[in-house]
C-alpha cells in the first residue's frame, strides 16, 4: 500500500476509543507519525501498541483537554515529540443528553468545554504550526473536526449537544475561509449513528429514546469514519473536502 502520509505528523484527540482510536490507526497505516491524546493513558498505550505491531509509529500524551490551558500545552508537546505538525484531528467529545430540567448544569458545561471550547483551543494552538508545515512537503496541512448529524438537525433533549456540534460546524467553515489561501484545509465530518461509547454516557431515559429511534438502523463502525478522514487528508493540495456527512444507509 502506498503510504501517502509518509513524513507527516498527526495529532488525534479522543484517541483512546471510537472514532479517534480508529482514525489514529488509519493515519498511522498511511505512514503518519501519530500523537495520541486522551485522558485514559492505559487505553492510549494499547492503541499505540497496536500501531507499533502493524509497523507504524505512535506517541502517547495523556491529557484532559477540557481543562483550561491543556490544549495549548498538548499541541506544544505534540510538536516537540514529532518535530512538526501536519494534521490535527479533533475527535474528543461527549454526549450527555436528557431532560433539560432534570440534567445538571455541570453536564451542559462539560459538553461545551470538551466538544467546543477544547476543540477551538487546540485548533488555535495548532494553526501556526500547520501554516508552517504547509510551506513544505505536501504543500498543505489539515484540520479535521468531528461534528455530528446533530450539528445539522436539532432535537428535543439534545439541545446542548446540538449547540456544541452546530458550533463546531460553523467554526470549521469560518476557519476554512480564513486559512484556505494559506494552504491549511479545514474540514468538518458529520457522522450519524456510530457504534461507540458515546451513547453510554447519557441518562438512561436518553439512551432508551435513542435505542427506540435507532433500533432498526445498522450503525456505522468507527473505521468507516476513520477511512473518510484518511481520504480527506490524503487528497492532493488542490482538493478540499470541506464538509462530509456520513449516515448509516438505512437511517432516514
Amino acid at each position: 500500500m502506498t503510504k501517502r502520509l509518509e513524513g507527516c505528523v498527526a495529532l488525534v484527540t479522543g484517541a483512546s476509543s471510537g472514532i479517534g482510536a480508529a482514525t489514529a490507526i488509519e493515519l498511522a497505516a498511511q505512514g503518519a507519525r501519530v500523537i495520541l491524546a486522551a485522558r485514559r493513558a492505559e487505553r492510549l498505550a494499547d492503541i499505540a501498541g497496536r500501531i507499533a505491531e502493524a509497523g507504524g509509529e505512535a506517541r502517547v500524551l495523556a491529557a484532559d483537554i477540557a481543562q483550561r490551558g491543556v490544549p495549548a500545552q498538548l499541541v506544544a508537546d505534540a510538536v516537540a515529540a514529532g518535530g512538526r505538525l501536519d494534521i490535527l484531528v479533533n475527535a474528543a467529545g461527549v454526549m450527555l443528553n436528557g431532560d433539560s430540567i432534570e440534567r445538571p448544569l455541570s453536564e451542559w458545561e462539560r459538553m461545551v468545554d470538551l466538544n467546543l471550547m477544547a476543540l477551538m483551543a487546540a485548533t488555535k494552538a495548532a494553526l501556526p504550526h500547520l501554516v508552517e508545515a504547509a510551506k513544505a512537503g505536501r504543500g498543505v496541512a489539515d484540520v479535521v473536526n468531528i461534528s455530528s448529524i446533530a450539528g445539522r438537525v436539532a432535537a428535543g433533549t439534545v439541545g446542548v449537544y446540538n449547540a456544541t456540534k452546530f458550533g463546531v460546524t460553523a467554526f470549521s467553515e469560518a476557519l476554512r475561509q480564513e486559512f484556505a489561501r494559506r494552504n491549511v484545509r479545514v474540514s468538518v465530518v458529520e457522522p450519524g449513528a456510530v457504534r461507540t461509547e458515546l451513547f453510554d454516557h447519557q441518562a438512561p431515559t436518553a439512551q432508551a429514546r435513542l435505542s427506540r429511534i435507532l433500533s432498526e438502523v445498522e450503525h456505522l463502525h468507527p473505521e468507516d469514519v476513520a477511512e473518510a478522514i484518511a481520504h480527506i487528508v490524503t487528497r492532493p493540495r488542490r482538493v478540499a473536502l470541506s464538509e462530509v456527512v456520513i449516515r448509516p444507509t438505512d437511517h432516514l
